[in-house]
């Protein structure tokens, strides 16, 4: 990920009072984010980060769950780049 697009991260955590993901949560919600695409539709792979992040869910689980989910449906989803 290039400096522009960390510092975007950075700023908009700050403007929520959080703290920014650090560079390995960055690359896990990446992860989750492409697994849900490859799943289904590119379009789903923002929402199914929402609903992680909305449910709790740390992002080792999430991705498990989305990995799990893809393979149910039959689809590939991103389980190769573990």
């Amino acid at each position: 990920m290039d400096e522009d697009a960390k510092a975007w991260i950075r700023d908009y955590a700050q403007e929520m009072g959080v703290a920014s993901p650090s560079d390995d949560e960055i690359e896990r919600l990446l992860r989750l984010a492409a697994a849900a695409a490859h799943a289904a539709h590119r379009s789903v792979a923002p929402v199914t980060t929402w609903l992680a992040g909305r449910a709790g869910l740390d992002l080792d689980a999430a991705l498990r769950l989305a990995e799990e989910l893809a393979a149910r449906r039959g689809e590939p989803g991103n389980a190769d780049q573990h």
